[in-house]
């Protein structure tokens, strides 16, 4: 398998749910924010134990040809990207997976190892029949704990009954310090303009050193390097700030429709910038992903059959289907650097692009953000800015 291929495809996928969701009449006006590497994760695990259409249907909707291909891809950026690069000075870092199990079914021999191997995901074997509130009262403190206490209640109440029979966990947590930090002192309320025309201040954080900014037709990019530690990845925060104050639509629906958009959209020079405005914000986000996963078409894993029988070694297996997909995320960004987490990410490439001019970067209306690694192309985060005095 081509990783770099593999990766590619992955970001497509990732690009794919990103303008679907944002596109939403309930999110066009929200401040956003989702893992897209982390759904992506919990298909393949769910494609780790189908069979037939179903299977056929998850391997197409992830843009890859086998299960072998899907496991490889995740083992490699469990490996090659999602490791803690804290202890080498690098972002802190934290990406695990869970599976909880009904006690009495006996999960099958070649699902199990997909699980604690490929994504070295810890088992439980868990009571549903007679304690589902308590299940999934031990899977939110989970969550709660893997994402450094950001992420809360990831199952709300009523999504696991006694019917349930396997739960399928993913968290990720980033942490990075920025490689030239600001200097708060400087940081000065200034007016954000809202979609609906209105303005309202808020603080900016500002800085006179040169930046990785590039121009394009109709928006900008920035991109600010999160500090480096001593292994190979380099974590960047990308903004894509449109020219026209009501212009943040348009360009996901750009981004949408242009193949490898983020690949071909990296600033790779520093410039001189005159006036240079990041307001600072956070945003917590979820949402229920079944639905929009229905939408852009793969909908045999939420419609029982024979799609799951690869999971445990039971009858039962005929009769499990997807009940929802529920996704939480958490972002801030300030003076120090950017903090993150999801419990339930997103890919791309890059390439050299140059400029020599003196530019603006003021992002005093809404824009898209994306974290990324860039030595791969895997995007972790991606979400939109619309308001920050909420959150």
């Amino acid at each position: 398998m081509d990783i770099e291929q593999a990766i590619r495809n992955q970001t497509q996928v990732s690009l794919s749910l990103t303008t679907h969701l944002l596109t939403k009449k309930t999110s066009t006006s929200s401040n956003t924010v989702f893992s897209p590497l982390s759904i992506h994760v919990i298909l393949s695990i769910i494609a780790a134990g189908s069979k037939g259409q179903t299977l056929d249907q998850l391997l197409s909707f992830l843009k890859t040809k086998t299960v072998d291909d899907v496991n490889t891809l995740s083992s490699q950026l469990v490996s090659l990207v999602l490791a803690d690069g804290s202890i080498n000075g690098g972002p802190l870092l934290s990406f695990v997976n869970g599976v909880w199990v009904e006690q009495t079914l006996p999960i099958k021999d070649t699902f199990k190892h997909a699980l604690e191997n490929v994504y070295k995901a810890v088992s439980n074997h868990v009571d549903f029949q007679t304690k589902a509130v308590e299940v999934a009262s031990e899977v939110n403190v989970w969550a709660e704990k893997k994402t450094n206490g950001l992420i809360k209640e990831i199952l709300p109440a009523g999504a696991v009954d006694s019917s349930t029979k396997l739960i399928f966990a993913n968290a990720v947590y980033f942490k990075g310090a920025w490689s030239e930090k600001f200097d708060p002192s400087k940081t000065k309320d200034s007016d954000f303009h809202l979609l609906d025309g209105s303005k309202v201040q808020v603080p900016f954080m500002t800085s006179k050193k040169k930046q990785f900014v590039r121009e394009y037709d109709g928006f900008k990019v920035l991109g600010l390097p999160y500090l480096q530690g001593d292994d190979k990845r380099r974590f960047t925060m990308y903004f894509y700030l449109p020219d026209a104050k009501d212009g943040l639509q348009s360009l996901v629906e750009n981004i949408g429709s242009t193949s490898d958009f983020l690949d071909h959209h990296i600033p790779r020079q520093k410039v001189e910038v005159g006036q240079f405005l990041i307001p600072k914000f956070k945003i917590s986000f979820g949402f229920e992903a079944s639905e929009m996963l229905k939408e852009l078409g793969l909908v045999l894993p939420f419609s029982g059959g024979e799609g799951l029988t690869e999971m445990v070694d039971s009858h039962v297996g005929k009769n499990l289907y997807v009940s929802s997909i529920h996704h939480k995320s958490f972002v801030e960004v300030n003076e120090e650097g950017t903090e993150a987490a999801a419990a339930s990410a997103a890919v791309v490439m890059m390439r050299s692009l140059m400029t020599n001019d003196k530019v603006d970067f003021v992002a005093d209306h809404p824009f898209l953000f994306v974290i990324r690694e860039d030595m791969t192309g895997v995007v972790l985060f991606m979400g939109q800015m619309v308001d920050p005095r909420v959150g």
